[in-house]
């Protein structure tokens, strides 16, 4: 499982990690607190745990659509001007979350459509590209794991803030504080660096990297190593965006309070700092492959332990400890295996593919915990689903061919 380490004389730029880290700390630490509004949007504009299951699923649909377009434009035109632009789009969609009375105004297109298009840009599609290409080969994992890592920290703030101003001033003046939260990446976003993002430095030599980005496309769909990523992906996000968006409530339908569930999305947060981070660095040492794999049995795993014991707030701390442990670190690994495949080149349209696949599993993941919520009044069927897809990627992941595409044309003549 080991890999060869070698040395690099290019620096760091801290700069862009710095400000990548910043951006992605607002960007999907407010995202990831949107399940707190469930319970409140629903007594008070009596929209069904389907529809908001919906709304939720829709926006990570158009944020996995999307990905690829949006990661084509920051690979030609640079990572600000994407930025910027989604910016604006996020915010105006939780400002329509915030003051609509219209269910389908409100979630579907506030929740669904523009938070949906704002997180594309402002997310890991866009930065990853930007940090990998700030980074030497051999650190590449690690400085992907450490913006990761930033990924949640947000939510530490985000979280008890929001559940607080729900408690005390209503859901729709948190979801405009959060806005004006939201507006505050504009200003990381001026200062990041803002040229045309081709870069040839990478773990795949500049000779071997593709040119034209429909052969870069084409050859990606013959990698068997790149498809069995992407499929495994699809795993990665059923199971954490069904948590992210139903834990709340299936906390509270154990008889639990909502400071339970503002408490386990913040302990995700620091505990997925400490993951990332850790994922990073153990990526330096192991196949990222091995590694993916690991940590989609960990996780499994854990959902299985959680269901099989009693349900209560100690066990459900522990529960969310461990998921946020495994959160986003598997960033670093994929970022690791598409830089390896096919070099930087078109790193932000590659990774714009693989996350469509993990943006359509959490789009199932969260629409199937409201429509079982809703069929069944509990939510067991869900999460044994959630078991059986995590084992399937686990086996898909730590199979996979993940040599270099040359390589595997070389291979096959």
């Amino acid at each position: 499982m080991a890999r060869n380490l070698t040395q690099s004389a290019t620096p760091f730029d801290w700069r862009t990690v710095m400000l990548a880290s910043a951006i992605i700390i607002i960007s999907m630490g407010l995202r990831q607190c949107f399940g707190l509004f469930q319970t409140p949007m629903t007594e008070s504009i009596g929209v069904s745990a389907a529809s908001f299951g919906f709304a939720m699923a829709l926006q990570n649909l158009i944020w996995g659509s999307i990905q690829p377009v949006i990661g084509a434009m920051a690979d030609r035109f640079g990572p600000r001007v994407v930025i910027l632009g989604c910016t604006l789009l996020y915010v105006l969609g939780l400002v329509l979350m915030g003051t609509a009375q219209s269910g389908f105004v409100a979630l579907d297109v506030g929740t669904g459509l523009l938070t949906g298009l704002g997180v594309a840009g402002t997310g890991f599609g866009v930065l990853l590209g930007a940090v990998a290409r700030a980074a030497p080969p051999e650190r590449r994992t690690q400085v992907v794991g450490i913006v990761s890592a930033a990924g949640t920290l947000g939510i530490l703030v985000f979280a008890p803030l929001g559940q607080n101003l729900i408690d005390t001033m209503g859901y729709q003046y948190a979801l405009l504080a959060y806005a004006a939260i939201a507006l505050v990446m504009v200003v990381f976003t001026i200062m990041l660096r803002g040229g045309r993002a081709v870069a040839t430095r990478g773990a795949v030599p500049p000779a071997h990297e593709i040119e034209s980005l429909s052969a870069t496309l084409r050859a990606a769909a013959g990698h068997r190593g790149f498809v069995a990523m992407t499929i495994a992906f699809f795993a990665c996000g059923f199971q954490l965006m069904f948590i992210t968006t139903h834990l709340p409530r299936y906390i509270g339908l154990c008889g639990m309070s909502a400071d339970v569930g503002a408490e386990s999305l913040a302990l995700i947060g620091v505990c997925n700092a400490i993951g990332s981070y850790a994922s990073g660095y153990l990526g330096r040492y192991f196949l990222d492959r091995h590694m993916l794999a690991a940590t989609y049995l960990f996780r499994t795993t854990c959902i299985a332990i959680y269901l099989a014991v009693p349900v209560t707030p100690t066990t459900t701390l522990i529960f969310a400890a461990a998921m946020g442990f495994t959160w986003l670190g598997v960033n670093a690994f994929v970022s690791s295996l598409i830089a390896r495949m096919f070099g930087l080149r078109h790193f932000n349209t590659l990774f714009g593919v693989v996350f469509f696949s993990h943006q359509f599993g959490a789009f199932a993941g969260s629409w199937m915990g409201g429509i079982v919520l809703d069929m069944t009044g509990a939510y067991t069927l869900a999460w044994l689903t959630l078991i059986a897809i995590g084992l399937m990627a686990a086996t898909l992941q730590w199979q996979m061919d993940d040599r270099p595409y040359h390589a595997t044309r070389l291979a096959a003549a």
